[in-house]
């Protein structure tokens, strides 16, 4: 099969994933929460931004590198945290570093992957970010950072967007419990999808693979739940001067909507992630690309700006690039990709969206990508 002629888009790989998985692991993907309005939102704003062609510009290929953090890379996106990768197809978190070392993009390993930074060592090249959920005890946090740092990663993102559990109500219709138990109805889900089933069964049922140590096997609780209960500090700004004074890399602040937050903690990292969580923690919140013009705003140019949501394809990254951003990172597409086809699928993941930009940027005249920033590309109707 010609996977480029039959998946062309992340939608159709999107859609070949879904017939792939149980129920429960594609609500647990693709969920949000309450009524869903601020993932519908986030896809919506991206859609309204227009960029116009240009006539009688240059066509020559188009340079996709950025320089971030003082690090150049190839491509201007990467591969975002998502927990519990491995639910979705064992061994996800590995093809994800896989494809990131070899194309020179990050990937951000999640705290509660089911990989651990270690296990992803002789992967990830020198792509590796971390995502911290923030520990309640300093002992735990200063492991964490250590086995981080040990294993190669030099990038630290502080998740600053879930200072409360959030309510997730189509993995509760789903029959997903937390823990989580293998109930009938979960059991009957996985059955209809003997591919996932049968690479699950040798692989093993996912575990926390990082919190995994910090158990207290003591208490009563399960393992996971009692590692949740220790991760439920919400970080304030102390705690983000705390992580400044202990990591000696690049520190990243995740989860900022509002303009004074941006401002507020500017000085104490080294980029600011503009992210509503996928649409995960909070209905009412804006579109992350709407967030991400008054934060560029409110913080000026030199800091730069990450930016995620709803990108079904390169347009959808240049439309985040013109409006601020500096950088834009994916966390379910990718997914798709490994659940659809494995590490061919992760990486054909990347080949849609380099395709999609490259003839893209040949429609609007550009040959290197700072050059669709604002207010040098003007997206609205005012431009001339």
């Amino acid at each position: 099969m010609e996977i480029d002629h039959q998946y062309p888009t992340l939608n159709d790989i999107r859609r070949r994933a879904k017939r792939r998985l149980p129920r429960f692991v594609w609500e647990y993907l693709d969920s949000g929460t309450g009524e869903e309005t601020a993932k519908a939102r986030t896809g919506a704003a991206l859609d309204a931004v227009t960029l116009t062609p240009r006539a009688l510009k240059s066509a020559a290929t188009p340079d996709l590198s950025v320089t971030l953090m003082g690090r150049r890379h190839p491509l201007p996106f990467g591969f975002a945290p998502v927990g519990m990768s491995g639910l979705v197809w064992p061994g996800t978190e590995s093809m994800l570093a896989r494809t990131a070392a070899r194309e020179g993009i990050p990937f951000c390993l999640s705290t509660v992957a089911a990989a651990s930074p270690e296990d992803l060592a002789p992967d990830i090249g020198d792509q590796g970010w971390f995502q911290l959920y923030a520990p309640g005890q300093p002992d735990i946090r200063r492991d964490m950072l250590a086995r981080a740092r040990d294993a190669g990663f030099h990038t630290l993102i502080l998740t600053a967007d879930v200072p409360v559990p959030s309510r997730r109500e189509r993995l509760t219709r789903a029959g997903i419990t937390n823990p989580m138990r293998m109930t009938p109805g979960v059991i009957w889900q996985a059955a209809q999808c003997p591919a996932w089933a049968l690479a699950t069964a040798r692989s093993g049922i996912p575990t926390l693979r990082t919190l995994a140590k910090y158990a207290d096997t003591s208490t009563t609780h399960s393992g996971t739940g009692h590692v949740g209960y220790q991760l439920r500090t919400a970080p304030d700004r102390a705690y983000l001067e705390t992580l400044r004074r202990e990591w000696a890399g690049k520190l990243v602040v995740k989860g900022v909507l509002h303009p004074g937050d941006a401002a507020d903690m500017a000085e104490l990292c080294d980029a600011i992630w503009v992210s509503n969580h996928g649409g995960r923690q909070f209905d009412a919140g804006p579109a992350p690309i709407d967030a991400l013009v008054t934060i560029r705003d409110a913080v000026g140019p030199d800091i730069p700006l990450i930016c995620d949501g709803a990108v079904r394809g390169g347009t959808d990254i240049l439309r985040l690039l013109s409006r601020g951003a500096d950088f834009v990172m994916l966390g379910r597409a990718p997914h798709w990709g490994a659940a659809a086809f494995g590490q061919r699928g992760v990486d054909h993941v990347v080949h849609v969206l380099r395709a999609g930009m490259i003839a893209d940027m040949g429609q609007l005249g550009l040959t290197r990508l700072p050059d669709i920033g604002r207010p040098a590309f003007p997206t609205d109707s005012n431009e001339r």
